[in-house]
């Protein structure tokens, strides 16, 4: 596996893959089984597999969330290198960000809804890094797992609104047998918050109105940030610990 750390680096590296299709993998590091299972895929259907390795500080609205953002980069490079990728995009702010993030992306409408209701912000600075990413690494296929659904749809329309050539390809939410949906964040749980988190998609599950699953989750103990019964599909966080978990499922 190469580890790239500049764009104008991966931009000459990618002159030499014209022919070849190429399977991209955007992460913030903290890689589990989740990523890896889109990695496998990428590296599977593609001639050559990338996958990048930044934590995004403009897509944080709380210092406090990306200072304790569980992420260990050796790690992560052991993980990548014995799954076989072939190529490391590790890049800094200044890499990412040499404009200091004057210019951004933003949605108007959906952005501000759920995820976005209570982190201004938070899309237009995923939007604005994942198309960078795009720019530089130009993937034939792009992958994203299903977990932030909301974000896997506002960067479809992304890619659609501004005629992007690259395909977005959503895969299925990875989760424990208990059915949590695995996260980075999960990690940030005490063993009392992990025996209580898989409740959460227990009583997504359960179905019901709006209301009669934020009761059921608040009963439980959760601290309900929102849940949202949008175009078939159940949309909701909450808080476990001051830890904030996002799921969906389809109606």
């Amino acid at each position: 596996m190469k580890v790239i750390k500049t764009a104008e680096e991966f931009k000459q590296i990618r002159k030499s893959l014209e022919n070849k299709s190429v399977g991209f993998v955007p992460t913030m590091g903290g890689l589990h089984n989740g990523h890896l299972s889109l990695i496998q895929k990428a590296i599977k259907e593609n001639d050559v597999s990338v996958v990048s390795v930044y934590l995004n500080p403009t897509q944080f609205n709380d210092k406090k969330d990306l200072e304790t953002y569980p992420a260990n980069f050796d790690d992560d490079c052991a993980l990548l290198e014995k799954a076989g990728v072939d190529y490391l995009f590790a890049p800094t702010y200044p890499v990412m960000y040499p404009d200091d993030y004057k210019y951004m992306l933003t949605e108007k409408d959906f952005s501000k809804e759920l995820c976005g209701a209570k982190r201004p912000g938070h899309f237009d600075g995923v939007l604005t890094v994942v198309m960078k990413l795009l720019n530089i690494v130009r993937p034939t296929n792009a992958y994203f797992g299903e977990k932030d659904y909301q974000q896997f749809k506002l960067l479809e329309g992304m890619v659609q609104a501004f005629f992007m050539d690259v395909k977005l390809i959503p895969c299925p939410i990875v989760r424990e047998e208990n059915g949590l949906a695995i996260s980075s964040r999960n990690r940030k749980l005490s063993p009392a918050g992990l025996a209580m988190a898989p409740k959460f998609h227990e009583i997504l599950a359960a179905g019901g109105s709006e209301a009669e699953i934020t009761a059921a989750l608040e009963k439980a103990g959760f601290k309900v940030d929102y849940v949202t019964i949008k175009d078939n599909r159940i949309y909701a966080a909450v808080f476990l610990e001051e830890v904030r978990l996002i799921d969906n499922l389809e109606r």
